[in-house]
């Protein structure tokens, strides 16, 4: 069995009315992962995610590029208990 880690990354700069929700969703998607990216009241974004921690990493590579109109400034991890990720991922 492999390996499950779970992370709270907040990803703030220019991430809000970009489309960065979605392409989290899709990267999330494409690696497996399950949890939730949510628009937050101060314009960041948090991104909840759960799986292998190869796959955690990846996705925070691509979390510091974000999509094409994204401007990611600083990107904040903290690592979590397994059971705070939800199945599946999602957007809210």
């Amino acid at each position: 069995m492999l390996a499950t880690a779970c992370q709270r990354m907040l990803v703030s700069g220019r991430v809000q009315g970009v489309g960065f929700r979605y392409f989290v969703l899709e990267q999330a998607r494409l690696l497996g992962l399950r949890g939730h990216a949510l628009n937050l009241p101060d314009g960041s974004v948090e991104v909840l995610a759960c799986g292998e921690p190869a796959a955690l990493a990846e996705l925070r590579q691509r979390l510091r590029s974000g999509p094409p109109r994204a401007r990611v400034q600083a990107l904040r991890v903290q690592d979590l208990e397994q059971a705070d990720c939800p199945p599946g991922f999602r957007v809210g």
